[in-house]
């Protein structure tokens, strides 16, 4: 049995579906593995479901645990979780995926209730594991696998004194080959193209496993095992991405379907999915580089024009929200999916960038408002070029476009949710005092523009943020406890303190900036709040009028009590 856990991650009421796991499952399903999901947004306890779940098994039977991590409440969860599993039941191995695995292998493994990571693409990588688990091979065959040399688990002596792990490691001479558990009744599952992960509002295909040949040990990955010391952390060279087409549909049939569709702004039968995996370009803020190396795959219209048909016609949903890392790369794509669906009743959003939908026709922009699409999710991050260029956002991005592509949405009738990254370094009350202002000039030219802001949180990515953040003294965990710490949790989520580049002043920029969206939000109440009459929309906005037009943020604690009695929606905290 594989078990497959998504840890918390959203608010609760507006859990996507776990796209990634879903796409794990796909493929294990396809192989005819048992599996069965466990969803920490909709399970109260889920460290005691999969207890439960595990401990029925024989102690003869394969068993594994796949997790999704991403920094922040998913994260904690997930530590919390994964301990208690592997107090209760030791003998059970535990993996996990996606990009915060990806980009921090070594720390992950550094503690003794996590045994493997997958990083980037999990499909094929998820099934390789489970190969090489049940039959004592190498794990050196297994691609984008990181492991602890000689760790002993499985095969040899367990945590409990027992022998025999199920499914776990074997040998603790270094020599890389898991230890034969006995296993044979095909029950092993996990799998997803995002190594395991996705917020799934952060949708992404990413991590455990995907790449042509689902399912096969593949040949030997040279990891020069035998020089490496038991405590050592191997990490196997990352396989070839499998294309999206490739891979089977997700299992829809095999979830309640009920607890994933949700009304919102876009529809009354809302649900998730994802399109394509990776990303072209190399943003030094982007925590989900590491997982596809600037490679971009997709979903071709005709298949995503499948899925959508299946959706509505099995599920009458009506509105779709892509969770891409960036859906738009293609513009020929993008149009004959448009085209595709045209007359299906479907509203749908995704997320792309600002200079790429700025090079699309009118052609494609007048089809894609046809089919439906009422809403764009754009990284702007920044009102200035020269911060852009420091963010290596690429391409041809450029405030000017962030404000055209405002103006141009607007004549479609398209609704642009623009985020900005301020407090960079090495000057954070210019960039937040800068931002503000352009802020104020997108609000201008299209009002309905959903506005998100964060802070600036390094990423270990090479580049001059990056750079100047260490030459600063910024430094990441080098725990799991820490990282799932309250401090760590809020600043993973681009909240929180701790950053030393906004040392003294750091609590002062974050108060502004909560001040500042107050004050944006009540004065331009998010079109996405369907519960704000047109009397709530004008009180909002006269009780806010004077602090922006003097662009007096500061304190506005009557718009605080304002919100208690008409309480509206909060873009950068609540979705839509």
């Amino acid at each position: 049995m594989i078990l497959l856990y998504n840890p918390l991650s959203t608010t609760p009421g507006k859990q996507p579906l776990p796209l990634s796991l879903m796409a794990l499952a796909a493929v294990l399903e396809t192989r005819g593995e048992a599996w069965a999901l466990v969803d920490g947004n909709v399970v109260p306890d889920p460290a005691a479901e999969i207890v439960a779940r595990l401990s029925a098994l024989t102690r003869s039977r394969f068993a594994l645990l796949a997790v999704t991590v991403m920094p922040g409440p998913q994260l904690t969860q997930a530590v919390a979780v994964c301990r208690r599993v592997r107090e209760a039941l030791p003998h059970v191995s535990i993996v996990w995926g996606g990009y915060f695995p990806t980009q921090h292998a070594d720390t992950v493994l550094r503690s003794p209730y996590v045994d493997f990571v997958i990083r980037s693409q999990g499909e094929r990588a998820l099934l390789q594991l489970v190969d090489v688990l049940r039959s004592g091979g190498l794990l050196n065959s297994v691609g984008g696998l990181s492991w602890k040399g000689g760790s002993g688990r499985a095969g040899g002596s367990d945590r409990s004194g027992e022998s025999g792990r199920s499914g776990g490691l074997s040998r603790s001479d270094g020599s890389g080959r898991a230890g034969g558990s006995d296993r044979s009744d095909g029950s092993g599952e996990s799998g997803r193209s995002d190594g395991l992960s996705r917020s799934d509002g952060s949708g992404r295909s990413g991590g455990l496993g995907r790449s042509g040949g689902l399912g096969r040990s593949g040949g030997s990955w040279s990891a020069s095992l035998s020089d490496e010391r038991n405590d050592q952390v191997v990490n196997n060279p990352v396989q070839p991405l499998t294309t999206l087409d490739d891979l089977p549909d997700l299992p829809y049939h095999r979830v309640d379907m009920r607890r994933y569709v949700q009304k919102n702004y876009l529809g009354h039968r809302t649900v998730a999915h994802n399109s394509s995996f990776g990303c072209p370009f190399a943003c030094s803020f982007c925590a989900v580089v590491a997982m596809s190396n600037r490679r971009w795959l997709a979903q071709s219209p005709a298949r995503l024009e499948r899925v959508m048909r299946h959706l509505v016609k099995t599920y009458g949903v009506d509105a779709v929200q892509m969770h891409d890392m960036d859906f738009f790369i293609s513009e020929a794509r993008t149009e004959e999916f448009a085209r595709r669906i045209d007359g299906l009743g479907l509203r749908w959003w995704a997320l792309g960038r600002v200079d790429t939908l700025m090079q699309y026709s009118d052609a494609t922009w007048e089809q894609m408002a046809r089919a439906g699409l009422a809403m764009v999710f754009s990284g702007a991050e920044s009102g200035t070029d020269e911060v852009l260029a420091r963010m290596n956002k690429g391409g041809r991005a450029s405030a000017a476009l962030t404000l055209e592509l405002a103006r141009r949405m607007r004549h479609y009738g398209i609704v642009p949710e623009f985020s900005f990254v301020l407090g960079c370094p090495p000057d954070p009350e210019q960039d937040v005092a800068t931002t503000f202002e352009f802020i104020r000039r997108i609000k201008r030219i299209n009002p309905s523009t959903e506005i998100v802001l964060y802070t600036y949180t390094p990423v270990p990515l090479d580049g001059r943020l990056y750079a100047e953040a260490r030459r600063r003294g910024f430094a990441f965990p080098e725990t799991l406890e820490e990282w799932a710490s309250p401090d760590w949790e809020q600043l993973s989520m681009r909240r929180g303190d701790g950053i030393p580049w906004m040392e003294g002043t750091g609590a002062d920029i974050r108060r502004r900036i909560r001040n500042f969206e107050r004050v944006i939000n009540a004065y331009y109440p998010t079109v996405t709040d369907a519960r704000l009459t047109g009397w709530h929309r004008a009180a909002l906005k006269a009780a806010s009028a004077w602090r922006y037009a003097l662009k007096w943020y500061h304190a506005p604690y009557e718009l605080r009590v304002l919100h208690r009695l008409i309480p509206y929606q909060r873009p950068e905290t609540t979705g839509f």
